[in-house]
């Protein structure tokens, strides 16, 4: 079922504040979400919604901490996020550290303990429309297979890299794994398939049914490459947060134990450097004007379909599957 964007916001708004979640908080988690279904990327969006609530109901996520950060260097900070809802936790580190830009031109801060972040663009490009660089990584529970391997050792540790460019800013948002679990929870939901090479089973069986792949475990991008990437990122991110590695991370898709993933946010004030931004934009454009391989398909910047798909569902509203939507509504009704 399609339905309004605004609809789709108040009643996730209601919920969260239902559970004690204060109105600003509330709105910016709900907009995360709605953001990703706007973007095309339902596996970060609503479906989020109902685990998230009974965390707020088992006490597992705390509805108003912004996080508690400590200055262990100049421009390095350490914030426990305080089982704190992870979009509030990343954009109070987010507004703190931009404060010593400044001086420094660089700064970091490293989050523990801070519940599901959701699509990481989002932060990625905040900050690029405020004219920074902003690199987000985060971390998961081990659900990727090691290349070579068949058993669920990494997690899917997604990056963001926002950069700013005059009209849109170059936003990238990819996780090291194939395919986040988020979309084949998505597929589970649906009751599609998923394809052929994203996963395999507790066996270590090549399969395309989502529910044995959620037992198993999904295979990095790229083989080797993927694998390398996402093991990188699991070390920097637990070295620098002091968060748990991967076999032993909870909370990010369970409503039974504590979030201890990790998450860490680079952000760069990108005049302290030697570049150009009008290059960059005109490098950009240059890109999008290059010969196609398929004169239909015009060459595209990381960003620019997310941004298509938006305008489009802005107009037309989101798709929803119906028992998701029954679901939200009968906890609206509760």
């Amino acid at each position: 079922m399609r339905l309004p964007p605004a609809r789709l916001r108040n009643l996730s708004v209601a919920l969260l504040e239902k559970r004690g979640v204060p109105a600003d908080s509330a709105r910016l988690q709900a907009n995360l979400l709605l953001e990703a279904e706007l973007r095309g990327l339902p596996s970060h969006g609503l479906q989020r919604l109902p685990l998230l609530l009974s965390r707020l109901d088992k006490g597992l996520a705390n509805p108003t901490t912004r996080g508690n950060g400590t200055w262990r260097r100049a421009s390095f900070l350490s914030v426990d996020g305080e089982r704190g809802l992870g979009p509030v936790v990343m954009m109070d580190a987010m507004r703190v550290t931009r404060r010593i830009l400044k001086e420094t031109g660089l700064a970091i801060a490293a989050i523990r303990n801070a519940n599901h972040m959701g699509m990481l663009a989002y932060y990625a490009e905040a900050a690029a429309r405020d004219g920074l660089i902003g690199i987000v990584m985060s971390t998961s529970e081990a659900l990727v297979h090691p290349f070579g391997g068949t058993q669920a050792l990494i997690g899917t540790n997604p990056v963001a890299i926002g950069i700013p460019a005059a009209g849109h800013p170059f936003v990238l948002d990819l996780a090291t794994s194939i395919v986040s679990m988020g979309k084949i929870n998505n597929h589970a939901m649906r009751g599609l398939a998923i394809p052929p090479g994203w996963a395999v089973d507790r066996d270590g069986r090549a399969t395309t049914d989502p529910h044995a792949a959620q037992a198993g475990a999904i295979a990095p991008f790229g083989d080797a490459k993927g694998y390398g990437l996402g093991l990188a990122i699991e070390l920097l991110v637990a070295a620098l947060a002091g968060s748990n590695l991967a076999p032993d991370v909870n909370g990010t898709l369970d409503d039974i134990h504590p979030a201890n993933k990790g998450d860490l946010l680079i952000l760069i004030d990108p005049s302290a450097g030697a570049g150009s931004i009008p290059a960059l934009a005109a490098y950009l454009d240059r890109l999008r004007l290059s010969r196609p391989l398929d004169p239909t398909q015009p060459v595209a910047i990381p960003g620019d379909g997310a941004r298509a798909r938006r305008a489009a569902a802005a107009k037309t509203g989101i798709e929803l599957p119906q028992p998701l939507f029954d679901h939200l509504t009968a906890l609206e009704a509760a």
